[in-house]
């Protein structure tokens, strides 16, 4: 049986898209994925040593004025003990956190892969979609607040796991993640939209014996 307190929900809000700098970051240490209980909280801001650019204000509404006196982004530190760290698009938070040696589950994917047909699927929007729509205006109306953002990402993986079966450790969870983010189709060049199976075996070496392919479409590529 798992340990009980090995995974956290995480977000972070950053300087912008430039060499992102940590401005905000949050996480809740959740139990078991059927429960979701949270046992922890974290929620702190903090000093980037850079100016916020006007998108990612725009984004979260968080001034160069607010971070004053904040400790320095370079003192964050996730806990040692965590195994899985769970967000939406997890891959941008975990970089901003350091590459963290954790296993990623990212709800992005997850949702695409349990409602294949939405339109969209921001955390925002597939906010609206897991909730009355007027339950979900109400809660949305903090979101892009790292903490905020942490508890939707909640309650999209409460959804996600209610319609998956036998997923009842974070293990078990992790593995959907993993072949969630699996392309099912090439999503570039001269291929792109064409079934991976049907990928022809000529670009298919050609693309293998690129250094810099990502990993998932690596595998995907390998079979």
């Amino acid at each position: 049986r798992e340990p009980p307190m090995n995974a956290l929900v995480f977000d972070t809000e950053t300087t912008g898209v430039n060499e992102p700098c940590l401005i905000e970051a949050a996480w809740l240490r959740v139990d078991a994925p059927r429960s979701l209980r949270v046992l922890e909280r974290f929620e702190q801001r903090y000093a980037p040593g850079k100016p916020i650019e006007l998108g990612a204000m725009a984004v979260h509404h968080i001034i160069d004025a607010d971070l004053e006196g904040c400790p320095p982004a370079s003192d964050f530190r996730l806990p040692d003990s965590i195994d899985y760290l769970i967000g939406h698009n997890v891959d941008f938070d975990w970089q901003v956190a350091g590459r963290p040696a954790v296993r990623r589950i990212d709800t992005l994917c997850l949702a695409r892969v349990a409602w294949p047909s939405l339109d969209a699927y921001s955390l925002g929007a597939l906010s609206y979609h897991v909730h009355e729509p007027s339950e979900a205006r109400e809660k949305l109306r903090r979101a892009h607040s790292a903490i905020a953002d942490v508890e939707l990402c909640v309650d999209l993986l409460r959804a996600i796991v209610a319609r998956l079966d036998e997923v009842d450790t974070w293990e078990a969870l992790w593995l959907a993640s993993e072949d969630a983010r699996l392309p099912r189709t090439m999503p570039f060049g001269k291929h792109k939209g064409l079934p991976i199976r049907e990928v022809p075996a000529d670009y298919r070496r050609w693309l293998l014996g690129q250094s810099d392919v990502d990993p998932y479409l690596r595998r995907a590529l390998q079979g």
